[in-house]
């Protein structure tokens, strides 16, 4: 039996003139709108060309299939994410702990907010575990952690502040990512976060002092 053809998640080309540039945001802003409104189910590319305003051959110039927007979709919110979670770590007004309380929270309404993507990308999330994007994702969420910890646990080692990190970035994202696909409502996934926030702290708080 012939392998399923892995779907192409990779943009055409980039816009290079400010009127391109303006049609895949269109396009982009657009592919929101259909994704609200018709749920994953009923995502495809003619709905979004006629959201956008554009035929479906110019929304192909840039984008060859509804993975492809999906998954420029999910790669811009991983930006706005990145830096949010940024702003909140290097926020040396709040004291440490604070400042990861604040940001679990801020993660997990972020999983909650793009559960739609993730269901709409479907077998196609499995093709992008390993893209350029997907890495550098991980590469910075990594960074991220290890300065944050670089302040918190001092004395450590960088073995151990490594662990550390791994093991709060393990756990936000496979607890966020469970509770943001089981259908929760926003006070609900905000619990969750809290509750989670709360079990960092306390496994931070354990490491700080026996360093």
């Amino acid at each position: 039996m012939k392998a399923a053809k892995k779907p192409v998640i990779s943009a055409r080309k980039s816009p290079r003139q400010r009127r391109s540039t303006q049609l895949v945001e269109d396009i982009l802003e657009a592919a929101t709108r259909v994704l609200s409104r018709e749920g994953a189910q009923r995502f495809t590319t003619a709905r979004v060309a006629e959201a956008a305003g554009v035929s479906v051959g110019s929304l192909y110039q840039y984008f060859p299939n509804k993975e492809a927007i999906l998954f420029r979709l999910q790669t811009d919110e991983w930006q706005r994410t990145g830096e949010l979670l940024h702003s909140i770590l290097a926020d040396s007004s709040l004291a440490p702990l604070d400042r990861l309380r604040a940001t679990v929270k801020a993660f997990f309404l972020s999983e909650w907010d793009e559960a739609s993507l993730r269901i709409a990308l479907g077998d196609a999330a499995l093709n992008y575990r390993e893209s350029p994007e997907v890495q550098e994702h991980r590469k910075a969420g990594l960074q991220r952690s290890l300065r944050f910890l670089g302040e918190v646990l001092p004395n450590a080692s960088t073995k151990e502040r490594r662990f550390a990190a791994d093991v709060v970035m393990t756990t936000l994202s496979v607890v966020g990512k469970k509770v943001s696909e089981q259908s929760r409502s926003k006070a609900e996934v905000e619990a969750w976060s809290e509750a989670m926030g709360e079990m960092l702290c306390a496994y931070l708080s354990r490491l700080m002092t026996g360093l």
